[in-house]
């Protein structure tokens, strides 16, 4: 459901940081939607140098972008929680200053997407949606969840 991008230039962001970061944005996520853990995907984008610009200029310092696509639903409050915790969240991650993290979260309908093979349920109809799963998927997604 969630899907969290996050993109920065090529060695900005070490393993340990990443390792932090996949797991604050998935538990903010979790905090502020109720959401399930479980489906929470972050993906980090490293740009080569002298391939990331600004402006229409190089980038010539560190700068992290985090592109959140998330059901739509949900409260503008509840997204601007998740940004601020989020930027706060990557900055205590990486040492950047706050005003390089950059957030965007992205509302998408529930009927433009599809996982586990099923078209999503609006938000709040996830039990329903999660019991008319394969009895497999439904095992997989609460193993993991474990």
């Amino acid at each position: 459901m969630p899907t969290y991008c996050v993109t920065s230039p090529a060695g900005c962001i070490p393993d340990a940081a990443r390792n932090r970061i996949a797991r604050d944005i998935t538990r903010i996520h979790h905090e502020q939607t109720g959401a399930p853990s479980f489906f929470a995907q972050t993906f980090f984008h490293d740009i080569p140098a002298g391939s990331y610009f600004l402006g229409g200029e190089k980038l010539e310092s560190d700068q992290i972008f985090v592109c959140g696509h998330i059901r739509a639903g949900r409260s503008t409050e509840i997204k601007n929680r998740m940004m601020i915790q989020m930027v706060d969240a990557v900055a205590s991650a990486t040492g950047l200053p706050h005003n390089r993290i950059w957030v965007y979260i992205v509302d998408v309908p529930a009927t433009q997407m599809a996982e586990f093979g099923r078209i999503l349920p609006e938000p709040g109809a996830e039990a329903e949606w999660v019991a008319r799963l394969d009895p497999r998927d439904r095992e997989r997604m609460q193993a993991e969840a474990a």
